[in-house]
Protein backbone atom coordinates (compact mmCIF):
# COMPACT_ATOMS: atom_id res chain seq x y z
CA UNK A 1 0.00 0.00 0.00
CA UNK A 2 1.35 3.25 -0.74
CA UNK A 3 2.40 5.57 2.28
CA UNK A 4 0.94 8.28 3.00
CA UNK A 5 2.24 11.43 4.48
CA UNK A 6 0.59 13.76 6.85
CA UNK A 7 1.83 16.87 8.92
CA UNK A 8 3.63 15.65 11.86
CA UNK A 9 2.29 17.16 15.00
CA UNK A 10 4.67 20.30 15.39
CA UNK A 11 3.48 21.15 11.12
CA UNK A 12 -0.33 21.14 12.11
CA UNK A 13 -0.49 24.36 13.57
CA UNK A 14 2.81 25.86 13.03
CA UNK A 15 3.90 25.25 9.15
CA UNK A 16 2.23 26.88 8.28
CA UNK A 17 5.03 28.64 8.73
CA UNK A 18 4.58 31.70 10.81
CA UNK A 19 6.43 32.02 13.68
CA UNK A 20 6.71 28.95 16.01
CA UNK A 21 3.85 30.57 17.63
CA UNK A 22 0.74 28.49 17.71
CA UNK A 23 2.19 24.65 18.06
CA UNK A 24 4.56 25.56 21.04
CA UNK A 25 2.01 27.34 22.75
CA UNK A 26 -0.06 24.20 22.28
CA UNK A 27 2.80 21.96 23.54
CA UNK A 28 3.23 23.65 26.86
CA UNK A 29 0.23 21.45 28.29
CA UNK A 30 0.78 23.55 31.33
CA UNK A 31 -0.78 26.67 30.56
CA UNK A 32 -4.02 24.99 29.56
CA UNK A 33 -5.84 26.38 31.94
CA UNK A 34 -3.83 30.12 31.78
CA UNK A 35 -5.61 29.73 28.08
CA UNK A 36 -8.90 28.82 29.14
CA UNK A 37 -9.00 32.06 31.48
CA UNK A 38 -7.67 34.09 28.88
CA UNK A 39 -10.31 32.88 27.02
CA UNK A 40 -13.00 34.13 29.39
CA UNK A 41 -11.33 37.18 30.07
CA UNK A 42 -9.63 38.95 27.04
CA UNK A 43 -11.95 41.28 25.34
CA UNK A 44 -10.85 42.18 22.10
CA UNK A 45 -14.68 44.06 21.58
CA UNK A 46 -13.24 46.66 24.50
CA UNK A 47 -11.21 48.09 21.54
CA UNK A 48 -13.59 50.09 19.52
CA UNK A 49 -12.80 49.91 15.77
CA UNK A 50 -12.93 53.63 13.53
CA UNK A 51 -12.62 53.80 9.77
CA UNK A 52 -14.11 57.38 9.04
CA UNK A 53 -13.20 59.16 5.20
CA UNK A 54 -13.92 62.65 5.12
CA UNK A 55 -14.57 63.86 1.66
CA UNK A 56 -14.98 67.66 2.86
CA UNK A 57 -12.89 68.41 5.94
CA UNK A 58 -11.66 71.59 7.04
CA UNK A 59 -8.36 72.57 6.11
CA UNK A 60 -6.09 72.55 9.11
CA UNK A 61 -3.12 74.94 9.40
CA UNK A 62 -0.38 72.25 8.73
CA UNK A 63 0.07 67.86 8.01
CA UNK A 64 1.11 67.08 12.05
CA UNK A 65 0.18 66.10 15.32
CA UNK A 66 -0.66 69.31 16.16
CA UNK A 67 -2.97 69.71 13.56
CA UNK A 68 -4.40 65.97 13.90
CA UNK A 69 -5.54 66.42 17.23
CA UNK A 70 -6.67 69.80 16.39
CA UNK A 71 -9.30 67.82 14.05
CA UNK A 72 -9.97 64.54 16.76
CA UNK A 73 -11.16 67.57 19.35
CA UNK A 74 -13.56 69.34 17.18
CA UNK A 75 -14.94 66.19 15.87
CA UNK A 76 -15.07 64.22 20.02
CA UNK A 77 -18.67 63.70 19.02
CA UNK A 78 -18.55 61.95 15.74
CA UNK A 79 -15.78 60.11 16.42
CA UNK A 80 -16.40 59.05 20.12
CA UNK A 81 -12.47 60.10 21.34
CA UNK A 82 -12.50 61.73 24.41
CA UNK A 83 -10.18 64.50 25.21
CA UNK A 84 -7.96 63.27 22.70
CA UNK A 85 -4.46 65.97 23.59
CA UNK A 86 -5.27 64.44 26.84
CA UNK A 87 -5.24 60.43 25.99
CA UNK A 88 -2.99 60.21 23.04
CA UNK A 89 0.43 59.96 22.45
CA UNK A 90 2.62 60.75 19.27
CA UNK A 91 4.04 57.71 17.78
CA UNK A 92 4.82 58.16 14.42
CA UNK A 93 4.74 60.60 11.72
CA UNK A 94 5.27 59.55 8.11
CA UNK A 95 4.83 61.29 4.66
CA UNK A 96 4.87 59.19 1.79
CA UNK A 97 5.47 59.39 -2.15
CA UNK A 98 2.06 60.62 -2.75
CA UNK A 99 2.44 63.76 -0.68
CA UNK A 100 0.00 62.63 2.39
CA UNK A 101 0.84 62.69 5.99
CA UNK A 102 -0.12 59.68 8.05
CA UNK A 103 0.18 61.21 12.44
CA UNK A 104 0.07 57.52 14.37
CA UNK A 105 -1.27 58.01 17.82
CA UNK A 106 -0.92 55.49 21.21
CA UNK A 107 -4.14 55.50 23.50
CA UNK A 108 -2.89 56.26 27.07
CA UNK A 109 -4.49 56.82 30.41
CA UNK A 110 -2.13 59.07 32.66
CA UNK A 111 0.79 58.22 30.03
CA UNK A 112 0.22 54.07 30.49
CA UNK A 113 0.14 52.60 26.94
CA UNK A 114 -3.68 51.06 26.53
CA UNK A 115 -2.92 47.66 24.51
CA UNK A 116 -3.92 47.49 21.21
CA UNK A 117 -5.06 50.98 20.75
CA UNK A 118 -3.62 53.06 18.02
CA UNK A 119 -5.46 56.13 16.00
CA UNK A 120 -4.00 57.03 12.55
CA UNK A 121 -5.08 60.54 11.27
CA UNK A 122 -4.27 60.58 7.72
CA UNK A 123 -3.94 64.27 5.49
CA UNK A 124 -3.82 64.28 1.89
CA UNK A 125 -1.26 67.22 0.22
CA UNK A 126 -3.56 70.02 1.00
CA UNK A 127 -3.35 69.27 4.94
CA UNK A 128 -6.65 68.14 4.47
CA UNK A 129 -7.83 65.06 6.81
CA UNK A 130 -9.10 62.41 4.49
CA UNK A 131 -9.74 59.74 6.68
CA UNK A 132 -9.34 58.40 9.96
CA UNK A 133 -8.69 55.04 11.32
CA UNK A 134 -7.73 52.88 13.71
CA UNK A 135 -9.07 51.40 17.21
CA UNK A 136 -9.44 53.13 20.95
CA UNK A 137 -10.61 51.89 24.17
CA UNK A 138 -14.16 53.76 25.18
CA UNK A 139 -13.98 52.25 28.92
CA UNK A 140 -10.46 53.85 29.62
CA UNK A 141 -10.95 57.63 29.55
CA UNK A 142 -14.08 56.85 31.85
CA UNK A 143 -12.59 53.72 34.14
CA UNK A 144 -10.43 54.44 37.04
CA UNK A 145 -7.34 52.78 36.42
CA UNK A 146 -4.81 53.14 39.28
CA UNK A 147 -1.53 53.35 36.95
CA UNK A 148 0.89 52.99 40.00
CA UNK A 149 2.29 49.39 40.47
CA UNK A 150 3.00 47.56 43.09
CA UNK A 151 5.06 44.95 41.35
CA UNK A 152 8.41 45.95 40.14
CA UNK A 153 9.22 45.23 36.49
CA UNK A 154 11.95 42.82 37.73
CA UNK A 155 9.66 40.86 39.73
CA UNK A 156 7.12 40.64 36.72
CA UNK A 157 10.03 39.46 34.83
CA UNK A 158 10.86 36.47 36.97
CA UNK A 159 6.85 35.62 37.22
CA UNK A 160 6.46 35.86 33.16
CA UNK A 161 9.66 33.62 33.02
CA UNK A 162 8.19 30.88 35.50
CA UNK A 163 5.17 30.52 33.82
CA UNK A 164 6.41 29.96 29.94
CA UNK A 165 9.12 27.75 31.70
CA UNK A 166 11.81 29.83 30.28
CA UNK A 167 15.77 28.41 30.39
CA UNK A 168 17.80 30.43 32.27
CA UNK A 169 19.81 31.81 29.39
CA UNK A 170 17.94 34.17 27.20
CA UNK A 171 18.88 35.28 23.89
CA UNK A 172 17.63 38.44 24.52
CA UNK A 173 17.60 40.80 27.72
CA UNK A 174 13.96 40.15 28.35
CA UNK A 175 12.09 43.64 28.33
CA UNK A 176 9.00 44.84 30.66
CA UNK A 177 6.32 47.61 29.69
CA UNK A 178 3.94 49.00 31.83
CA UNK A 179 0.67 48.70 30.09
CA UNK A 180 -3.55 49.04 30.72
CA UNK A 181 -5.04 45.55 29.50
CA UNK A 182 -8.65 45.58 28.62
CA UNK A 183 -10.95 42.91 30.19
CA UNK A 184 -14.87 42.24 30.02
CA UNK A 185 -15.68 43.88 32.84
CA UNK A 186 -12.35 45.99 33.80
CA UNK A 187 -9.14 47.25 32.50
CA UNK A 188 -6.25 46.57 34.15
CA UNK A 189 -2.65 47.63 35.20
CA UNK A 190 -0.06 45.33 33.76
CA UNK A 191 3.75 44.61 33.02
CA UNK A 192 3.88 43.21 29.25
CA UNK A 193 7.16 41.36 29.10
CA UNK A 194 9.03 39.97 26.09
CA UNK A 195 10.96 36.88 26.52
CA UNK A 196 13.25 36.03 23.75
CA UNK A 197 14.80 32.57 23.45
CA UNK A 198 16.10 29.28 21.48
CA UNK A 199 16.82 25.99 22.86
CA UNK A 200 14.29 23.04 22.26
CA UNK A 201 11.35 25.19 22.44
CA UNK A 202 12.09 28.41 20.96
CA UNK A 203 9.71 31.42 22.16
CA UNK A 204 9.51 34.82 21.66
CA UNK A 205 7.11 35.29 24.65
CA UNK A 206 4.85 38.05 25.01
CA UNK A 207 3.49 38.11 29.37
CA UNK A 208 0.94 39.72 30.90
CA UNK A 209 1.35 40.37 34.36
CA UNK A 210 -1.22 42.22 37.00
CA UNK A 211 1.22 44.72 38.02
CA UNK A 212 -0.55 44.37 41.56
CA UNK A 213 -1.65 41.02 42.13
CA UNK A 214 1.13 39.01 39.84
CA UNK A 215 -1.32 37.36 38.38
CA UNK A 216 -0.50 36.31 34.70
CA UNK A 217 -3.48 37.26 32.62
CA UNK A 218 -2.29 36.34 29.26
CA UNK A 219 -0.01 34.96 27.34
CA UNK A 220 1.22 34.15 23.71
CA UNK A 221 4.44 33.12 21.98
CA UNK A 222 5.03 35.24 18.84
CA UNK A 223 7.57 33.09 17.22
CA UNK A 224 11.37 37.13 14.95
CA UNK A 225 36.10 42.05 15.68
CA UNK A 226 39.20 40.93 16.31
CA UNK A 227 42.20 43.25 16.22
CA UNK A 228 44.12 44.40 13.29
CA UNK A 229 41.35 42.51 11.59
CA UNK A 230 41.30 42.92 7.47
CA UNK A 231 38.26 42.49 5.63
CA UNK A 232 37.25 42.94 1.92
CA UNK A 233 33.69 42.32 0.51
CA UNK A 234 34.12 39.39 -2.27
CA UNK A 235 32.11 37.60 -4.50
CA UNK A 236 31.34 33.72 -3.86
CA UNK A 237 29.99 30.72 -5.51
CA UNK A 238 27.46 28.26 -3.90
CA UNK A 239 25.10 25.60 -4.07
CA UNK A 240 21.73 25.48 -2.76
CA UNK A 241 19.92 22.65 -1.79
CA UNK A 242 18.66 22.00 -4.72
CA UNK A 243 21.56 22.03 -6.58
CA UNK A 244 21.06 25.98 -8.15
CA UNK A 245 24.63 27.88 -8.42
CA UNK A 246 23.96 31.19 -6.61
CA UNK A 247 26.74 33.81 -6.56
CA UNK A 248 26.80 34.79 -2.92
CA UNK A 249 28.44 38.38 -1.26
CA UNK A 250 30.74 37.01 1.29
CA UNK A 251 33.62 38.61 2.97
CA UNK A 252 37.38 37.66 2.87
CA UNK A 253 39.20 37.92 6.41
CA UNK A 254 42.68 38.35 6.89
CA UNK A 255 45.00 38.70 9.97
CA UNK A 256 48.82 38.34 10.69
CA UNK A 257 49.84 34.97 11.43
CA UNK A 258 46.42 33.24 10.55
CA UNK A 259 44.75 31.89 7.39
CA UNK A 260 42.89 33.71 5.28
CA UNK A 261 38.90 32.72 5.65
CA UNK A 262 35.78 33.87 3.97
CA UNK A 263 32.55 34.25 6.06
CA UNK A 264 28.91 34.32 5.13
CA UNK A 265 28.69 38.17 5.75
CA UNK A 266 27.27 40.69 3.35
CA UNK A 267 28.31 44.29 4.33
CA UNK A 268 28.17 45.94 1.34
CA UNK A 269 24.80 47.65 1.01
CA UNK A 270 24.22 51.82 1.18
CA UNK A 271 22.69 52.32 4.99
CA UNK A 272 22.31 48.28 5.71
CA UNK A 273 23.82 46.91 8.51
CA UNK A 274 24.51 43.91 7.06
CA UNK A 275 23.39 40.40 5.85
CA UNK A 276 24.51 37.60 8.67
CA UNK A 277 24.30 33.65 8.27
CA UNK A 278 24.94 31.65 10.99
CA UNK A 279 24.96 27.87 11.78
CA UNK A 280 23.04 27.55 14.57
CA UNK A 281 25.19 24.39 16.07
CA UNK A 282 28.31 26.57 16.89
CA UNK A 283 26.26 30.19 17.09
CA UNK A 284 29.14 31.42 14.73
CA UNK A 285 29.01 33.15 11.43
CA UNK A 286 29.46 30.08 8.10
CA UNK A 287 33.04 30.16 7.59
CA UNK A 288 35.25 28.72 5.07
CA UNK A 289 38.89 28.01 3.75
CA UNK A 290 37.72 29.07 0.05
CA UNK A 291 35.21 31.36 -1.48
CA UNK A 292 33.44 27.43 -3.18
CA UNK A 293 30.73 27.14 -0.64
CA UNK A 294 29.57 23.62 -1.89
CA UNK A 295 29.31 20.87 0.44
CA UNK A 296 25.77 19.43 1.33
CA UNK A 297 26.11 20.68 5.10
CA UNK A 298 26.49 24.35 3.51
CA UNK A 299 23.87 24.32 0.86
CA UNK A 300 20.99 25.50 3.57
CA UNK A 301 23.15 28.77 4.65
CA UNK A 302 23.58 29.22 1.01
CA UNK A 303 20.14 29.35 0.17
CA UNK A 304 19.61 31.50 3.33
CA UNK A 305 22.35 34.13 2.73
CA UNK A 306 20.86 34.13 -0.79
CA UNK A 307 17.11 34.41 -0.30
CA UNK A 308 17.82 37.11 2.14
CA UNK A 309 19.13 39.57 -0.03
CA UNK A 310 16.41 38.87 -2.80
CA UNK A 311 14.29 39.48 -0.44
CA UNK A 312 15.98 42.95 0.91
CA UNK A 313 16.34 44.10 -3.06
CA UNK A 314 12.65 43.39 -3.04
CA UNK A 315 11.37 45.67 -0.22
CA UNK A 316 14.13 47.95 -1.39
CA UNK A 317 13.44 48.19 -4.88
CA UNK A 318 10.03 48.07 -5.01
CA UNK A 319 8.74 50.33 -1.62
CA UNK A 320 12.23 52.44 -1.03
CA UNK A 321 12.06 50.17 2.47
CA UNK A 322 15.85 49.63 3.77
CA UNK A 323 15.15 46.74 5.57
CA UNK A 324 13.05 45.12 8.10
CA UNK A 325 12.71 48.11 9.87
CA UNK A 326 13.19 50.57 7.26
CA UNK A 327 16.30 51.47 9.13
CA UNK A 328 18.92 49.95 7.92
CA UNK A 329 18.73 46.63 11.15
CA UNK A 330 20.87 43.84 10.41
CA UNK A 331 19.23 40.74 8.26
CA UNK A 332 20.48 37.65 10.40
CA UNK A 333 19.64 33.72 9.43
CA UNK A 334 20.42 30.87 11.26
CA UNK A 335 20.64 27.05 9.75
CA UNK A 336 20.68 23.81 11.03
CA UNK A 337 18.42 24.58 14.17
CA UNK A 338 16.50 21.76 15.55
CA UNK A 339 16.96 17.94 14.62
CA UNK A 340 14.31 16.82 11.72
CA UNK A 341 13.02 19.92 12.46
CA UNK A 342 10.09 20.98 9.97
CA UNK A 343 9.38 24.30 10.69
CA UNK A 344 10.75 28.33 9.73
CA UNK A 345 10.23 31.03 12.33
CA UNK A 346 10.73 34.67 12.97
CA UNK A 347 11.38 35.09 16.56
CA UNK A 348 11.42 39.11 16.76
CA UNK A 349 14.71 39.36 16.00
CA UNK A 350 15.61 37.22 12.70
CA UNK A 351 15.20 33.80 10.91
CA UNK A 352 15.73 30.47 11.87
CA UNK A 353 15.24 27.56 9.24
CA UNK A 354 15.05 23.68 10.08
CA UNK A 355 16.69 21.23 8.18
CA UNK A 356 13.24 19.25 7.69
CA UNK A 357 13.33 15.51 8.09
CA UNK A 358 14.28 14.55 4.62
CA UNK A 359 10.70 12.61 4.21
CA UNK A 360 8.61 15.53 4.26
CA UNK A 361 10.56 18.30 3.80
CA UNK A 362 14.30 18.78 2.47
CA UNK A 363 15.78 22.06 4.67
CA UNK A 364 13.30 25.15 4.71
CA UNK A 365 16.01 27.87 3.55
CA UNK A 366 15.24 26.42 0.03
CA UNK A 367 12.98 28.24 -0.31
CA UNK A 368 12.60 32.36 -1.46
CA UNK A 369 8.62 32.53 -0.37
CA UNK A 370 9.44 30.84 2.69
CA UNK A 371 12.46 33.59 3.40
CA UNK A 372 10.24 36.47 2.12
CA UNK A 373 7.47 35.14 4.29
CA UNK A 374 9.83 34.90 7.37
CA UNK A 375 11.16 38.51 6.42
CA UNK A 376 7.89 39.80 6.20
CA UNK A 377 6.66 39.08 9.60
CA UNK A 378 9.48 41.13 10.49
CA UNK A 379 8.49 44.06 8.23
CA UNK A 380 4.60 43.49 10.04
CA UNK A 381 6.15 43.72 13.41
CA UNK A 382 7.87 47.22 12.33
CA UNK A 383 4.58 48.22 10.51
CA UNK A 384 1.04 47.33 11.61
CA UNK A 385 2.74 44.85 14.34
CA UNK A 386 -0.82 42.88 13.89
CA UNK A 387 -0.94 40.99 17.27
CA UNK A 388 -0.87 37.16 16.74
CA UNK A 389 -3.95 35.57 17.64
CA UNK A 390 -7.16 35.24 16.55
CA UNK A 391 -8.18 37.67 12.85
CA UNK A 392 -5.57 40.05 13.76
CA UNK A 393 -3.06 37.24 13.83
CA UNK A 394 -4.56 35.47 10.81
CA UNK A 395 -3.57 38.53 8.75
CA UNK A 396 -0.25 38.62 9.98
CA UNK A 397 -0.10 35.05 8.18
CA UNK A 398 -2.06 35.81 5.54
CA UNK A 399 0.04 39.44 4.17
CA UNK A 400 3.53 37.26 5.26
CA UNK A 401 2.17 34.21 2.22
CA UNK A 402 1.10 36.85 -0.16
CA UNK A 403 4.42 38.64 0.13
CA UNK A 404 6.02 35.42 0.02
CA UNK A 405 3.59 34.46 -3.32
CA UNK A 406 5.21 37.94 -4.65
CA UNK A 407 8.46 37.62 -4.19
CA UNK A 408 8.85 34.19 -5.37
CA UNK A 409 6.23 34.91 -8.33
CA UNK A 410 6.34 32.41 -10.82
CA UNK A 411 2.97 31.18 -9.15
CA UNK A 412 0.46 31.51 -5.90
CA UNK A 413 1.77 28.23 -3.74
CA UNK A 414 3.81 28.83 -0.27
CA UNK A 415 6.62 26.01 0.48
CA UNK A 416 6.51 24.34 -3.03
CA UNK A 417 10.52 24.31 -3.03
CA UNK A 418 10.59 22.81 0.71
CA UNK A 419 8.92 19.72 0.01
CA UNK A 420 10.67 16.46 -0.03
CA UNK A 421 10.13 13.86 -3.44
CA UNK A 422 8.00 11.30 -0.94
CA UNK A 423 5.79 14.27 0.72
CA UNK A 424 4.88 15.31 -3.36
CA UNK A 425 4.30 11.78 -4.64
CA UNK A 426 1.68 11.65 -2.15
CA UNK A 427 0.09 15.17 -3.77
CA UNK A 428 1.65 17.43 -1.18
CA UNK A 429 2.94 19.80 -3.53
CA UNK A 430 3.78 23.04 -1.21
CA UNK A 431 2.37 23.72 2.29
CA UNK A 432 -0.75 26.49 1.14
CA UNK A 433 -1.91 27.55 -1.73
CA UNK A 434 -3.60 30.85 -2.52
CA UNK A 435 -5.43 29.96 -5.71
CA UNK A 436 -6.59 26.82 -4.45
CA UNK A 437 -6.68 26.55 -0.74
CA UNK A 438 -8.96 23.71 -0.18
CA UNK A 439 -6.76 21.31 -1.74
CA UNK A 440 -4.90 20.64 1.51
CA UNK A 441 -6.42 19.47 4.34
CA UNK A 442 -6.58 21.61 8.08
CA UNK A 443 -4.84 19.50 11.13
CA UNK A 444 -6.87 16.82 13.22
CA UNK A 445 -7.69 19.21 16.23
CA UNK A 446 -9.21 21.70 13.97
CA UNK A 447 -11.07 19.51 11.79
CA UNK A 448 -14.04 19.43 14.19
CA UNK A 449 -14.47 23.35 13.67
CA UNK A 450 -14.42 23.11 10.14
CA UNK A 451 -14.83 20.64 7.09
CA UNK A 452 -11.62 19.77 7.29
CA UNK A 453 -10.18 21.52 4.31
CA UNK A 454 -8.32 25.41 4.35
CA UNK A 455 -11.07 27.56 3.86
CA UNK A 456 -11.46 30.08 0.97
CA UNK A 457 -14.80 31.69 2.43
CA UNK A 458 -16.35 32.94 5.48
CA UNK A 459 -18.64 31.05 5.19
CA UNK A 460 -15.84 28.26 6.06
CA UNK A 461 -14.26 30.01 8.50
CA UNK A 462 -12.97 28.46 11.40
CA UNK A 463 -13.93 29.60 15.12
CA UNK A 464 -11.23 28.03 17.12
CA UNK A 465 -9.94 28.32 20.59
CA UNK A 466 -6.83 29.68 21.47
CA UNK A 467 -4.87 26.96 22.57
CA UNK A 468 -5.69 25.71 18.74
CA UNK A 469 -3.51 27.97 16.10
CA UNK A 470 -3.47 31.08 18.49
CA UNK A 471 -7.04 31.31 17.53
CA UNK A 472 -6.88 29.89 14.02
CA UNK A 473 -3.76 32.27 12.27
CA UNK A 474 -2.59 30.11 9.92
CA UNK A 475 -5.66 28.10 9.26
CA UNK A 476 -8.27 31.51 8.36
CA UNK A 477 -5.37 32.90 6.90
CA UNK A 478 -6.24 31.43 3.31
CA UNK A 479 -9.37 32.92 3.30
CA UNK A 480 -7.61 36.54 3.01
CA UNK A 481 -4.80 34.31 1.24
CA UNK A 482 -7.54 33.32 -1.83
CA UNK A 483 -8.55 37.34 -1.72
CA UNK A 484 -5.56 38.15 -2.51
CA UNK A 485 -5.31 35.71 -5.16
CA UNK A 486 -7.93 37.27 -6.89
CA UNK A 487 -7.30 40.59 -6.64
CA UNK A 488 -3.53 39.89 -8.30
CA UNK A 489 -5.17 37.72 -11.21
CA UNK A 490 -7.07 40.81 -12.36
CA UNK A 491 -4.72 43.45 -11.86
CA UNK A 492 -0.97 41.67 -11.40
CA UNK A 493 1.17 41.09 -8.69
CA UNK A 494 3.25 44.41 -8.98
CA UNK A 495 -0.18 46.39 -8.38
CA UNK A 496 -1.10 43.75 -5.65
CA UNK A 497 2.21 44.31 -3.78
CA UNK A 498 1.92 48.12 -3.79
CA UNK A 499 -1.39 48.21 -2.46
CA UNK A 500 -0.63 45.50 -0.14
CA UNK A 501 2.95 47.12 1.53
CA UNK A 502 0.12 50.40 1.64
CA UNK A 503 -2.03 48.63 3.72
CA UNK A 504 0.28 47.61 6.17
CA UNK A 505 2.82 50.27 6.48
CA UNK A 506 0.06 52.63 6.24
CA UNK A 507 -3.41 51.67 7.88
CA UNK A 508 -3.78 48.53 9.59
CA UNK A 509 -3.18 48.83 13.32
CA UNK A 510 -2.22 45.74 15.79
CA UNK A 511 -5.52 44.57 16.83
CA UNK A 512 -7.01 44.92 12.74
CA UNK A 513 -9.74 42.50 12.09
CA UNK A 514 -10.62 40.91 8.19
CA UNK A 515 -13.11 43.65 7.74
CA UNK A 516 -10.08 46.40 9.11
CA UNK A 517 -8.21 44.94 6.07
CA UNK A 518 -10.62 45.47 3.62
CA UNK A 519 -11.38 48.79 4.48
CA UNK A 520 -7.18 49.37 3.95
CA UNK A 521 -6.57 47.63 1.35
CA UNK A 522 -9.47 49.27 -0.78
CA UNK A 523 -8.38 52.55 0.77
CA UNK A 524 -4.65 52.00 -0.01
CA UNK A 525 -5.66 51.16 -3.73
CA UNK A 526 -7.40 55.01 -3.73
CA UNK A 527 -4.73 56.70 -2.95
CA UNK A 528 -2.64 54.92 -5.39
CA UNK A 529 -5.07 54.45 -8.35
CA UNK A 530 -8.56 56.44 -7.80
CA UNK A 531 -11.77 56.23 -6.69
CA UNK A 532 -12.98 54.87 -9.31
CA UNK A 533 -10.39 52.76 -10.73
CA UNK A 534 -10.16 49.20 -12.31
CA UNK A 535 -7.79 48.39 -9.14
CA UNK A 536 -10.25 49.90 -6.70
CA UNK A 537 -13.26 47.56 -8.43
CA UNK A 538 -10.20 44.79 -8.17
CA UNK A 539 -9.58 45.10 -4.35
CA UNK A 540 -13.55 45.28 -3.83
CA UNK A 541 -14.10 42.48 -5.73
CA UNK A 542 -11.51 39.73 -4.27
CA UNK A 543 -13.15 40.67 -0.88
CA UNK A 544 -16.64 40.42 -1.96
CA UNK A 545 -15.89 37.15 -3.54
CA UNK A 546 -14.78 35.65 -0.15
CA UNK A 547 -17.77 37.25 1.76
CA UNK A 548 -15.43 39.81 3.73
CA UNK A 549 -17.71 43.00 3.75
Amino acid sequence: MKKRYTLPVVLSSALLLGSVNGVLAQQQVSQDSIQAEVEKKWNENANVPLFVKEKFAKKQNASNAGSALDYLAENEKKLGIQKAAKNLQVKDVQKDDLGMTHVRFQQTKEDVPVEGTEIIVHFNENNEVVSVNGYHNKTVSNDNVDTKAALTKGEAVNIAKSSVDAPEELTFEPTSELVVYPFVEDNSLAYKVNLNFLGDKPGNWFVFVDANTGEVIDQYNALLHADNLKTKPINGIGKGVHGEKRTLHTTKETQAGEDTTFKLYDEVHQNLEGIYTYDYNTDEIFENHSNAWVSDYESPAVDAHYNSEKVYDYYLNEHGRNSLDDNGMPIISYVHFGEDYNNAFWNGRYMTYGDGDGEYMVPLSAGLDVAAHEMTHGVITHTANLNYRNQSGALNESFADVFGALIDEDDWEVGEDIMAPAAKEDGRTSLRSLSNPDKYPVSEEATPYGDGQYPKHMDEFYDLPLEIDNGGVHINSSITNHAAYLIGEQIGKDKLGDIYYRAIATYLTPTSNFSDARNAIVQSAVDLYGENSEEVTAVESGFDQVGIY
